[in-house]
């Protein structure tokens, strides 16, 4: 007989998998919360299935090997309490998107849990969530969500090539990028299909002037222009952006990072789309506002952004 391991490996690679600790007694919480499956730890494994629940047990080596992601969210930073500065996202797809083939564990805050969900999810990471038991019902409802996003394999849209070598530095600056949503796509020399390509180090981007990631990310802006950019965000200064697309359908994965629900969120994408939809996590489908196309570009507004969303263009 087949083993079940297997293909419960695959479907939770799909969707980021909750390590629960707890017995059995916590199996009604764990049904009221929309939970299937889970990752336990492998000594407890078969009393799960014993008791007709799909598990994929987890050794304490395979959770200490896997690499430790920050709660994702907007946090506070030392030193700083102006009330006019931007806020100071902490997010996690630029460490996904630079070691892809990685395993990742999130431990996120109470709170965070949805949030981390998604985010593993829009930058398809292989990750495992040991959450808040706080959080359960909020990290069932965003898992049950995910699973009912229709998949779509699309390649990710860039406009601008980075040359990784390896420093934290180059790693700082892929979050100031990330963070400003300019899409960036990491090669191994300088793509010339990208209007810009950067290597640290060069006559172009000088290492000194890489040493303020934040004054480099907005000269990266400035060479790329707004007019090149292939997608742009009006409204928010807490949405994280992932582009996928191949030319005739796109799909825009929207995180919201901010802890509060964003009404009149406008994004531009480069591209003609005649028809689009959204689904919004705790709301379900939803019709796009105000969608036109015109010059190359389609613009849209979503009228409420929770914590995450898909939206399908063609």
């Amino acid at each position: 007989m087949t083993s079940i391991v297997p293909l419960l490996a695959a479907l939770i690679l799909s969707v980021p998998c909750v390590y629960w600790t707890q017995g059995l007694a916590s199996r009604p919480a764990l049904e009221a919360a929309g939970l299937t499956t889970l990752c336990v730890p492998a000594d407890q494994a078969d009393l799960w299935r014993a008791a007709g629940v799909r598990v994929m047990p987890v050794s304490e080596a395979e959770l200490a090997s896997r690499e430790a992601l920050p709660t994702p969210g907007v946090t506070a930073r030392a030193g700083v309490a102006s009330p006019t500065r931007a806020p100071w996202i902490v997010a996690n797809g630029w460490r996904i998107a630079r070691n892809p083939s990685k395993k990742y564990a999130y431990s996120p805050a109470a709170g965070a849990a949805a949030l981390a969900a998604a985010e593993a999810y829009a930058y398809g990471a292989d990750a495992i969530l040991k959450i808040d038991p706080a959080d359960l019902k909020r990290a069932g409802d965003m898992l049950t969500f995910l699973q009912s996003v229709p998949p779509l394999d699309l390649p990710a849209i860039a406009d601008v090539g980075i040359v990784d070598d390896g420093s934290d530095i180059t790693g700082e600056i892929m979050n100031l990028l990330s963070r400003r949503n300019l899409l960036y796509r990491i090669v191994p020399s300088p793509a010339s299909q990208l209007p810009v390509n950067i290597v640290i180090g060069s006559s172009a981007y000088p290492r000194e002037q890489a040493a303020d990631p934040s004054a480099f990310a907005l000269k990266v802006r400035h060479d790329l222009t707004d007019d090149r950019r292939s997608l742009r965000i009006f409204g928010s200064e807490v949405v994280i952006v992932r582009l996928t697309g191949d030319g005739q359908r796109a799909r825009v994965h929207l995180m919201n990072y901010g802890g509060r629900d964003i009404e009149g969120l406008r994004v531009r994408l480069k591209g003609t789309f005649r028809a689009g939809e959204a689904l919004v996590a705790g709301v379900g489908r939803v019709t796009l506002d105000d969608q036109v196309s015109a010059d190359g570009a389609t613009e849209f507004s979503l009228s409420r952004l929770t914590t995450y969303a898909v939206i399908d263009l063609r």
